[in-house]
């Protein structure tokens, strides 16, 4: 049985990066029908880091960034970031709306709905891909929207989870939408107790 994330070994691993494939196809196809445009999703980079590496590792805790964030439940329990950086958020914003001015501090109430929308299908194409795998019920909470700077938008995680476990999965690609690449993160926070369920149900809790 996993008790920490130290524990996680290459298959552990593997498992995760298997969910972030199955994840981005889905995303891909969701993403399309709703946009009206190709999608491509890359392969994804899967990581286990501390919460002060993802910090890092995302760009400066100064940055103004938007985050769309949905809770897990049931089966897993946790919750997962989906980081919209102005460069995603201009390109989506102007393929819906036409807008060629975006400021992530003056977003509108469209603008804020079309890019919570788009984390939302996002966050559960990832839980989708975990429940048909594993065969788990994994209930999500209504998505909550913010702009913040990243640093702040991270102390969330940090200060529920915290005590818990002091690492997350971090799931970088790269999504091309209307001919333009941009990097896209989304970071997945469970607790130790529910990667110690996905993994019994899948064979690995040895």
């Amino acid at each position: 049985m996993l008790k920490k994330f130290e524990d996680l070994n290459a298959s552990h691993i593997d498992v995760l990066k298997e969910i972030g494939n199955i994840g981005s196809g889905n995303a891909s196809t969701a993403l399309s029908s709703m946009v009206g445009k190709d999608v491509v999703i890359s392969m994804p980079e899967v990581k286990f880091l501390r919460f002060q590496e993802a910090i890092e590792k995302n760009g400066s805790p100064e940055e103004t960034v938007a985050a769309v964030l949905v809770r897990l439940k049931n089966d897993i329990c946790g919750m997962i970031l989906f980081i919209v950086e102005h460069e995603f958020a201009a390109e989506v914003l102007k393929v819906f709306f036409g807008e060629n001015d975006v400021d992530l501090l003056r977003l509108s109430d469209d603008d804020i709905s079309a890019l919570t929308e788009i984390g939302s299908i996002m966050s559960h194409s990832y839980t989708n891909a975990i429940a048909t795998l594993a065969g788990l019920n994994i209930g999500v909470d209504a998505p909550s929207f913010t702009v913040d700077m990243f640093g702040a938008i991270m102390s969330v995680p940090i200060i529920e989870f915290g005590e818990i476990g002091e690492k997350l999965l971090c799931i970088d690609k790269v999504i091309e939408l209307n001919g333009v690449k941009m990097k896209s993160n989304m970071l997945l926070i469970p607790t130790v107790d529910s990667l110690s369920n996905l993994f019994g149900k899948l064979g690995l809790g040895e």
